[in-house]
């Protein structure tokens, strides 16, 4: 799908077709749209921009000089966009061409940043003088919105740490499953954060930028920054619950090793007594194992030394 954005008669307008870029000049077009463009849309797009647009398995690579590249005719910039799931988190790749004052973008999927700002762009067309005004726009909607993840996982991260403190929680390895996504989400949002950091700092050192809005790129950086602290944060806070989580299942593995080191200990006196007194021979005190009374004084033998074992664990407070 395409979608060009272009001016006329001091109204932005917009044309889901190819074929009117025979009708526009690149000085009336802001911003060309393509989501899953076939290969006809694209051609279509390098013929009127009269450059080659990358291909995703370009905009997918994580080399720096991948990732933002300036030539004489423009600026080529890629970076990810997040996409919340049920469970984790996933990235999109997304290209950003620059060629004068027309912006290209091509992705594979609607993202809600951009169907948001083309809403803004049609009734605010003042607004959006150039592509780099769309594309810093752009940026700050996308920042706004991994902001609010930022947020959402910090206080799921919060609640989870309430309850485990709190006992609402059974500790198991379902626990540790759940810490363990909330830090592959927290490790996702941050490389996307960083990804978006090094394209802004590119951006800050070229000379193609219009310098009202060096302004804004600045204040963009500043709060990606921050954003970075908040995961750098939200991780480690993740790395001291997992360490409390299992600190607490070594605890319950502890006590149930210990009952059953108590109960082995109770039970190796009258082991002993019973292994003695059933030997197949005459034994003292029994009358050669004559007596009917044998079998009730070796049990009370038996109770005894574990009554007495009982008694000297608790004493030195081993349970």
């Amino acid at each position: 799908m395409i979608q060009i954005f272009y001016k006329s008669d001091g109204q932005m307008t917009v044309s889901c077709s190819r074929e009117s870029f025979a009708s526009l000049t690149k000085e009336s077009v802001l911003w060309i749209d393509l989501v899953a463009p076939t290969g006809e849309e694209k051609r279509a797009a390098e013929e009127f921009l009269d450059c080659s647009l990358q291909a995703r398995s370009k905009a997918e690579e994580i080399e720096s000089s991948s990732r933002f590249i300036e030539t004489e005719k423009g600026i080529f910039a890629n970076t990810n966009f997040i996409i919340p799931g049920p469970d984790d988190y996933s990235m999109e790749a997304v290209s950003f061409i620059l060629i004068g004052a027309t912006l290209t973008t091509i992705r594979e999927i609607q993202l809600k940043s951009f169907t948001d700002l083309q809403r803004r762009v049609q009734a605010f067309p003042k607004q959006f003088a150039s592509g780099y005004q769309v594309f810093l726009n752009l940026l700050e909607q996308r920042v706004d919105l991994d902001a609010d993840m930022i947020e959402v996982m910090s206080k799921e991260i919060a609640q989870l740490s309430h309850k485990i403190s709190q006992g609402e929680v059974k500790i198991d390895e379902d626990t540790l499953f759940d810490i363990n996504q909330m830090q592959e989400n927290s490790m996702v949002v941050r490389e996307n954060i960083v990804d978006k950091q090094r394209m802004i700092s590119s951006m800050l050192k070229t000379t193609k930028v219009p310098k009202p809005l060096l302004s804004r790129f600045n204040t963009l950086l500043k709060d990606i920054a921050s954003l970075i602290n908040h995961t750098n944060f939200n991780f480690e806070r993740l790395e001291y619950l997992q360490d409390t989580v299992l600190g607490l299942v070594n605890l319950d593995q502890n006590k149930i090793m210990k009952v059953f080191t108590v109960i082995s200990l109770m039970l190796m006196p009258p082991t002993l007594i019973a292994s003695f007194y059933g030997m197949n021979m005459a034994l003292p005190v029994f009358d050669g194992g004559e007596c009917p009374w044998n079998w009730v004084m070796a049990i009370g033998l038996m109770l005894l030394s574990v009554v007495t074992v009982y008694i000297i664990f608790k004493i030195k407070k081993f349970f």
